[in-house]
């Protein structure tokens, strides 16, 4: 029996579900007879708070390294927890079997370095799965260009060793992809495959916790973090654009999250005067039934991100609603024009967030066609339970 060492920080709880990509990875190798064991953090990046001893009901072997933990994304304290994290991952590895296969998230960067390492000691098959761009991501997070030169240089050294190391390379998007295979002679061709999600535990939250609603209204909806990387204030200014015009009265944004911003935006919102409700934080299947009682959704990215394939929109295409995109991925931006699923807007132009959420205010039938493309989306490009298996497939040939 092939053995996979799947090594991954930003887990979540292990507590007898199935979250996440990397546990729901780890299940649906173990069930095609490998033997998995998943390496995490003891720290939860979502909660700040460490996590509670995995529960002994996986299929695969479940092992929480420790890390000191952090409580600021930005921070020199998360660094340094990352640094130890992956210092910690390397002892681990040299006191246990050597496997057949690492299978590695990048980030964080310095447990894949040492994974690189390991792995090549030991002619282990290194694969990564790249997650986010270290040290791009900074350019809207770290506001000091100074000391964003001074991160970028050296992160960027050190990350591009774990790209050129990797066997195979597996993204979260084709543009993750892309920008490893720039430097990486070994894998040819590499492959994307969006976060998405698992599309009937999707369906039985939404059937479970969606809202029977009886209002007039035509609510809008964001969900996921309130941070700095997110154009939540074009939103509202789009919103006080037509309020102007009498029409704000009866859409109702709906924002699903949390984060260092959320007292900013709340603030603005107030400002405006417009018609929001924060929500704040719920679990996944509480999220998925108040998202699907919506009627848009809406993906309002800052000018500069470097994210690509987010979370978020695999859950807005399952959602089946229309989508108001801000993003300037073109990798997204692509998508939903080829399946006519929503509406592209000029990144930080309220003036076209109003027009958009008008036209879709004002016609039912075209947010019913375009809802109708989303799940169409959803169902041939973030389905995990298909295209998970093109991962597998790494493997088994």
């Amino acid at each position: 029996m092939q053995t996979i060492l799947i090594i991954a920080n930003f887990c979540r709880k292990f507590d007898g579900t199935v979250d996440g990509r990397f546990l729901y990875l780890a299940e649906m190798l173990s069930s095609r007879g490998f033997r998995v064991e998943l390496i995490s953090s003891d720290f939860s990046h979502g909660t700040k708070k460490f996590k509670e001893p995995p529960v002994n009901t996986y299929k695969s072997t479940i092992t929480c390294i420790h890390e000191p933990g952090y409580q600021h994304n930005i921070s020199i304290r998360r660094l340094y927890s990352h640094h130890c994290w992956g210092m910690n991952v390397r002892k681990y590895l040299e006191s246990c079997m050597v496997p057949d296969y690492i299978y590695c998230a990048v980030p964080s960067l310095t447990a894949a370095r040492e994974a690189a390492r390991f792995s090549k000691k030991h002619h282990v098959k290194f694969f990564i799965d790249i997650q986010d761009l270290w040290p791009e991501a900074l350019g809207l997070v770290v506001k000091s260009r100074l000391l964003r030169n001074l991160l970028s240089l050296p992160m960027k050294l050190y990350v591009d060793k774990v790209y050129k190391a990797a066997d195979r390379v597996i993204a979260v998007s084709d543009t993750y992809k892309n920008r490893a295979l720039a430097i990486n002679t070994k894998d040819k061709e590499g492959l994307s495959v969006y976060l998405g999600n698992d599309e009937v535990f999707f369906d039985q939250a939404r059937e479970k916790y969606r809202l029977d609603r009886k209002d007039n209204e035509v609510w809008l909806c964001y969900i996921g973090s309130l941070s700095f990387s997110y154009d939540i204030e074009c939103v509202l200014d789009a919103l006080c654009l037509l309020k102007e015009r009498n029409l704000s009265r009866v859409v109702r944004f709906v924002i699903i999250g949390d984060g260092p911003l959320k007292n900013r935006f709340m603030k603005y919102a107030k400002d405006k005067s417009v018609y929001v409700e924060f929500i704040g934080r719920l679990s996944y299947e509480k999220m998925v039934g108040l998202l699907c009682s919506c009627d848009i959704a809406i993906n309002p990215i800052k000018k500069g991100s470097a994210g690509s394939i987010i979370n978020k929109v695999g859950d807005y295409a399952l959602s089946g609603l229309p989508v108001i995109n801000t993003q300037e991925c073109e990798e997204y931006r692509d998508l939903v024009d080829q399946y006519k699923c929503g509406i592209n807007c000029e990144v930080e132009n309220a003036w076209d967030v109003a027009a958009a959420i008008e036209k879709l205010l004002m016609n039912k039938e075209l947010r019913d066609k375009m809802g109708i493309q989303s799940r169409k989306l959803a169902d041939e490009r973030f389905d995990r339970r298909k295209t998970y298996l093109s991962i597998v497939k790494l493997f088994e040939n």
